[in-house]
């Protein structure tokens, strides 16, 4: 039986020799095999077409939806994990020394997470740029796929002024040359994000059907957030006219699947138990200044869990905003970067900087009142109304508290944290977390995310101009 075997092997092996040898007659001799086209180049001729321009436009979405509300891994999350973990809206309940250095405000310049988070927010720049440059050429119609690719860019421009420091550089690609960056104040990011917020809204124009006023909008909502981050009177103004005519209902969401990602939310809190959401309680008492996003029991943000997280000593509460869609239930809610309660938001600060106190608590209990779709598992109805608290100090307070529950978790709460000190005259320990670390030593004072040391092969660039917020 093996002398069978054996035999049939080398006849097999000499008919193959064989056709080797015809092929490679057909190919022209030897050199061809050593020819190999590898499938993961992509070629600039290759998206030269109506096709490729919209792959581009695809993949940059992919990159929005990996800077926002999903990770690329369980150690790759997005800018607002970083900026909810910096704040009160995430506790670490992990046992990487990243996420705890940043929870305790006090992280490394060699942080390798959040090294991951500001080259995605990049990449999903230059994703943009690439994508804007084929739209132009092969399709322009319909424009708004190109004021899509500018929000993109804008919004990623506008989420690295509201979480890094002054002196972060904006590099290009575009070309298929680097062209590096030279430093930029967190003020010239912000206007950066205003001026890829207008050619956006240029692209578009005055078109009405669906897809363009939902560009419209969230180019606005961009623009508005970018000005009120510039801070000023003016500024506030402009920003709250950009926000009327966007309904309340309106939402521009990521969305997930199984198949493709899960809702990162889910996955780093829910799931994997390495994000505890935040409170005003901790082991060693009363936290200054963190808001009770869980002992509150509000409904904007619900939340459950009892045992603990993934480093078995913090105690596990998980969100329940994301929480209804998929086989297991969040992993394929989609959630909303931008929608119409942050329009709500913006013009009821505007209300109350301009000393308008009835107007403003006005807006904020009509919101309360709702219905007020939060997600697609959270509607809110029949809040109680706010009442005047009586001064300017409290009322500045009770803003950003109401804002809080409303956008927790989405990327905001670092930035409008620094809007506090820069805008509003509030001290750092007024505002952050203060006080002992439940894991050891003291909070530290950190008050947004510093570029990280490998942007330090760009010559144009030494480290952040400052801290300052």
């Amino acid at each position: 039986m093996n002398r069978f075997f054996s035999t049939r092997r080398r006849r097999a092996g000499s008919v193959l020799i064989a056709a080797a040898a015809l092929a490679l007659a057909a190919c022209g001799g030897t050199d061809s095999l050593l020819q190999a086209v590898d499938p993961d180049i992509i070629n600039p001729t290759d998206v030269n077409s109506i096709d490729g321009a919209d792959a581009l436009r695809v993949g940059a979405l992919v990159r929005l939806t990996a800077i926002t509300a999903t990770p690329t891994s369980l150690s790759n999350e997005g800018a607002w994990f970083w900026g909810g973990l910096m704040t009160d809206e995430w506790k670490s309940g992990d046992t990487f020394t990243q996420r705890d250095e940043t929870d305790k405000r006090s992280t490394l310049v060699d942080n390798s997470l959040i090294s991951n988070a500001y080259r995605n927010l990049h990449r999903a720049r230059i994703a943009a740029d690439l994508a804007i440059v084929a739209l132009k050429q092969y399709k322009p119609s319909p424009a708004w796929g190109i004021g899509q690719m500018y929000y993109v860019r804008g919004y990623a421009e506008m989420q690295s002024a509201e979480n890094w420091c002054n002196g972060q550089p904006f590099s290009d690609g575009s070309s298929g040359d680097i062209v590096e960056g030279k430093p930029l104040t967190v003020a010239e990011a912000f206007q950066r994000a205003i001026a890829s917020a207008d050619l956006g809204l240029a692209a578009v124009g005055s078109a009405t059907d669906a897809s363009s006023v939902r560009i419209i909008n969230s180019l606005k909502l961009v623009k508005a957030r970018s000005l009120m981050g510039l801070g000023g009177a003016a500024n506030y103004t402009a920003a709250a006219a950009l926000m009327a005519g966007i309904p309340t209902s309106f939402t521009y969401d990521v969305t997930f699947a199984q198949v493709s990602g899960s809702n990162g939310i889910w996955a780093l809190n829910n799931s994997s138990k390495r994000y505890v959401v935040g409170d005003s309680i901790d082991a060693n008492g009363l936290v200054k200044n963190a808001a009770p996003f869980v002992s509150a029991r509000d409904p904007r943000v619900p939340t459950s869990g009892t045992g603990r997280a993934f480093d078995s000593s913090t105690p596990f509460a998980q969100q329940l905003i994301w929480a209804s869609a998929g086989a297991v239930p969040g992993q394929e809610d989609p959630v909303a970067v931008v929608n119409g309660i942050d329009a709500r938001l913006i013009e009821a600060e505007v209300q109350l900087f301009n000393g308008d106190v009835a107007g403003w608590l006005t807006t904020l209990n009509t919101l309360r009142a709702g219905p007020t779709q939060l997600s697609q598992g959270v509607r809110i109805t029949g809040m109680p109304a706010l009442v005047d608290p009586g001064t300017p100090a409290s009322r500045l307070s009770l803003q950003f508290r109401e804002k809080g529950f409303w956008t927790f978790a989405r990327g905001e709460r670092l930035g409008d944290f620094r809007r506090l000190i820069r805008q509003y005259g509030r001290t750092q320990d007024q505002v952050f977390p203060t006080g002992v670390f439940p894991k050891g030593g003291t909070y530290g004072t950190d008050v947004n995310l510093q570029v990280p040391q490998a942007e330090q092969n760009n010559t144009q660039f030494t480290a952040c101009t400052d801290r300052n917020a």
